[in-house]
C-alpha cells in the first residue's frame, strides 16, 4: 500500500441528529482512558466534529474528561464494577458507542461486550488472543519470528542470551512507554538483571531511525491505512516531535506484523529503519497512539473511520490517504477546574471585552 496522493477535499460536516432521548447532537460516544495522550486526542477530535463525548478515566483529574462534553470517574479495568460503571454512564448520557484507548482495559471490555450491547452500546474490540500477544513482548517476539517479520533478537531467559547479540535493551515483558527499560552494554549486567527479576526480557538494541506507524485494520483484516512518522524527539516514551513520511518498505513490514498477530481496529506499530533502508518492527500497541494528532493533521481521520466501524460493523471502510512531510511539535496545555469540579476559565484564552 502506498500513500503518496495528497489529501482529498473534505465536505462540510453535516449537523448530527438528535439522540434517542431527543437531546441535540446525536448519540454520545463513550471514550475510556481520557487521561492519557491517546484518550485526549480521541476526545478532542470527536468534540471538534460535533459529537457529544463522555470522557471517562480512573483519575478524577483526567484532562480529557475536562475536554469532553461530560467527564466522569470510573473504577480501574480490573475492578469488578468497571463495566457496570460504563453501562450506567452510557445509559445516563445516551451513548451508543464506546472507544477504548487503553490496551490494558481491552480484556475487561471484551468480557463485558455483551452487557454493553444489551445497553445499546456498540463496540469494536480486537480478538483477546491478539491483544494478549501484543501486550506480552516475549510472546510478540515469538509471533514475529514464526511469521518471518523482521524483529530484534529477543530472549526472556538469562540462558537464552547466548542467541541475542549485544548491545541490549532490558525491559519488562509488559508495560507502556519506556517504563523500566534499561540500555546495557555488558552481558554480565543483563544476566544479573534477568536473574534478579523474572519478568524482564532482553533484546538486541537496534540502531537507525525510530518510527511509529498509526494503523487501522478493518474487521475483515483489510488495511484501512498505515501512516508512518519519524519519532524526531521523544520524552517518557511519548513522541513530542515527529514528521509523517511515506515508505513502501515500512508499510509492508507493518502490514505483515499486523497480519501475524491478527489484530483489527486501531494500532500503533513501533520500529526502526536502518541506514540501508530495511525496516524492523519492535512492538505493536493495540490502541490509538499518543502521537495520534499528527496522523489526524496529515489527513487520515482514523478516529471517524473507527467510529463508523463501531456503529456500522457491516460497512467496508475506505482507504484513508495522508500527506507525507507534515511535522508536529507538541507543547503543554492545561485544563482548570474548581474544588467542586466546575470549569475555571483558561487565562491564556482570549475572551470578549464588553464595551
Amino acid at each position: 500500500m502506498t500513500s503518496t496522493l495528497p489529501n482529498r477535499p473534505t465536505a462540510p460536516v453535516p449537523p448530527l441528529p438528535d439522540d434517542r432521548y431527543g437531546r441535540p447532537g446525536g448519540p454520545a460516544v463513550l471514550v475510556t482512558g481520557a487521561g492519557g495522550p491517546a484518550g485526549v486526542a480521541v476526545v478532542r477530535r470527536l468534540v471538534a466534529l460535533g459529537h457529544r463525548v463522555v470522557g471517562v478515566d480512573a483519575d478524577a483529574t483526567a484532562a480529557g474528561a475536562a475536554l469532553a462534553t461530560v467527564g466522569a470517574v470510573v473504577p480501574r479495568a480490573d475492578h469488578v464494577r468497571f463495566v457496570d460503571a460504563l453501562v450506567a454512564l452510557a445509559t445516563a448520557h445516551g451513548a451508543d458507542a464506546l472507544i477504548g484507548t487503553v490496551a490494558e482495559e481491552l480484556p475487561a471490555l471484551a468480557a463485558g461486550a455483551d452487557r454493553l450491547a444489551a445497553a445499546g452500546v456498540a463496540t469494536w474490540l480486537p480478538d483477546p488472543e491478539a491483544v494478549e500477544v501484543c501486550c506480552d513482548k516475549a510472546a510478540f517476539a515469538r509471533a514475529m519470528r514464526v511469521a518471518g517479520v523482521p524483529h530484534p533478537a529477543t530472549t526472556d531467559t538469562a540462558a537464552g542470551l547466548v542467541t541475542v547479540p549485544g548491545p541490549w535493551l532490558v525491559k519488562p515483558r509488559s508495560g507502556r512507554g519506556s517504563r523500566g527499560v534499561r540500555a546495557l552494554d555488558a552481558r554480565a549486567e543483563v544476566v544479573g538483571a534477568m536473574r534478579a527479576d523474572a519478568s524482564l526480557m532482553a533484546q538486541t538494541r537496534l540502531s537507525g531511525r525510530e518510527f511509529t506507524a498509526d494503523a487501522l485494520v478493518g474487521r475483515d483484516g483489510e488495511l484501512v491505512t498505515v501512516v508512518p512518522r519519524w519519532r524526531d524527539d521523544t520524552r517518557a516514551g511519548i513522541s513530542v516531535k515527529g514528521t509523517t513520511f511515506d515508505s513502501t518498505e515500512v508499510t509492508a513490514v507493518v502490514a505483515a506484523a499486523l497480519e501475524a498477530v491478527r489484530l483489527t481496529g486501531p494500532a500503533n506499530v513501533q520500529g526502526f529503519v536502518a541506514d540501508d533502508g530495511r525496516a524492523t518492527v519492535v512492538e505493536i500497541n493495540p490502541r490509538f497512539s499518543g502521537g495520534l494528532p499528527l496522523t489526524l493533521a496529515a489527513g487520515a481521520d482514523v478516529v471517524s473511520a473507527h467510529l463508523t466501524g463501531i456503529r456500522e460493523p457491516g460497512t467496508r471502510l475506505p482507504h484513508l490517504w495522508f500527506t507525507p512531510g507534515v511535522r508536529m511539535s507538541r507543547y503543554f496545555a492545561e485544563t482548570y477546574s474548581g474544588e467542586d469540579g466546575s470549569p475555571v476559565a483558561d487565562p491564556c484564552v482570549a475572551t470578549a471585552v464588553r464595551s
